[in-house]
């Protein structure tokens, strides 16, 4: 029986008879009617003022909830005037309201004062252990794709085809244009505010020198693994997560597959093939961008350019950005899918983690960049 009350007007005031169950599911429609209560007492003295009665005699059952409304509107009565009896209310019940009555006390909040720098020791405290555990999680991941691709290559009727193909023209073929026309502006950027740094000098004939090592050793991998990191590592996490949302990897699971080797291993062998002929399209276009610069600004002819490119560029300049490019990614790949496999179940945290995805590809691959320029360097390679 859903929480109900009634009014009713005596001699000496007024009775308010409460019956049903003033529990948290019923008591929510009376919150309001029994705030106008006091304030009609306030608004109109003649109207239940002097001796008010709550008559709890019908009341069937009481919870914390009710209590609280039962007691607040004697508290409200009292606060407007009136004197308030509680009647009929069983043992039980009383002791309820009474515990309602001692812990509607005021309390004042103290904003805890911690010292700057103890906040900041716990915040890269934090930082350290956060970022330990991501790199035990992303080598975890790693060695459970390195698992499933060499069992894939003892068994290569695993290998799903079809959808490493599907995934390296979207990973690969779809992304040249972007690729192209970003490394050319920035070859042509290079080129520019090189020439203007050398013609101080007059080297501004080394200016080809360069675009030419600057692109092919390091900022055409870098560039584009950026790029690949920003549009299929985080494509890679939103379609995973997607799937994680609608159950349909736990359906995988159910039915026998394994969601690694079904949607990483694919995922990861395309974006390892791919990000090579990426990157070499990323030079080739850097070198385009370096060229035309040079002959509009410095009227070196597209022949004197080639030939200073020839004798600049050795192929050991090329082969050290290729190299990277396959462990560029690997990572790449490996943590947009380990992002998707930790979507929660709701869309919120899809976005969450494909935002954590970028940020976290990004990092990494600026990481494994300046190690393998550091390690080329020491190797004088």
């Amino acid at each position: 029986m859903a929480a109900t009350f009634t009014t009713t007007e005596t001699a000496d005031g007024g009775q308010i008879t409460l019956s049903g169950l003033w529990t948290v599911r019923h008591v929510g429609p009376q919150d309001a009617p029994l705030r106008a209560i006091a304030s009609s007492v306030k608004a109109t003295p003649r109207h239940l003022q002097g001796h008010v009665v709550l008559d709890l005699s019908s009341v069937d059952g009481l919870d914390t909830a009710g209590a609280w409304l039962v007691h607040r509107t004697r508290r409200d009565l009292e606060e407007a005037g009136a004197q308030v009896e509680l009647r009929g209310a069983s043992h039980a019940h009383a002791e309820l309201i009474e515990l309602a009555r001692e812990s509607d006390q005021p309390c004042d909040i103290e904003i805890e004062q911690r010292n700057v720098i103890s906040l900041l020791a716990e915040r890269m405290g934090r930082a350290v252990v956060n970022l330990a555990s991501e790199f035990v999680a992303i080598l975890n991941m790693t060695g459970i794709v390195v698992m499933v691709l060499g069992r894939i290559i003892t068994r290569p009727r695993t290998l799903r085809l079809t959808s490493v193909v599907s995934h390296m023209e979207r990973v690969g073929l779809n992304a040249v244009p972007i690729v192209a026309l970003l490394t050319f502006l920035i070859g042509a950027v290079l080129a520019q505010q090189g020439a203007s740094q050398l013609k101080l000098f007059g080297a501004e004939v080394f200016t080809v020198n360069l675009v030419g090592i600057s692109m092919l050793r390091e900022l055409g991998v870098l560039i584009t693994a950026i790029i690949i990191a920003g549009r299929s590592g985080s494509a890679f996490t939103a379609e995973i997560g997607s799937m994680k949302v609608r159950e349909e990897i736990d359906a995988m699971r159910t039915l026998g597959m394994d969601p690694v080797e079904v949607l990483v291993a694919p995922r990861v062998i395309a974006l390892v093939l791919m990000l090579p002929v990426l990157t070499f399209v990323a030079d080739i276009m850097g070198l385009l961008g370096g060229g035309v610069v040079a002959y509009v600004f410095l009227e070196i002819s597209p022949q004197t350019y080639l030939q200073r490119v020839d004798a600049a560029i050795d192929t050991s300049t090329f082969f050290v950005g290729i190299i990277k490019a396959p462990f560029l990614a690997m990572a790449i790949a490996i943590i947009g899918c380990l992002e998707g496999m930790r979507v929660s179940g709701s869309a919120e945290s899809v976005g969450e983690r494909t935002t954590s995805s970028v940020v976290k590809s990004i990092f990494t691959v600026i990481v494994l960049d300046a190690l393998f320029a550091i390690f080329f360097t020491a190797v004088d390679y």
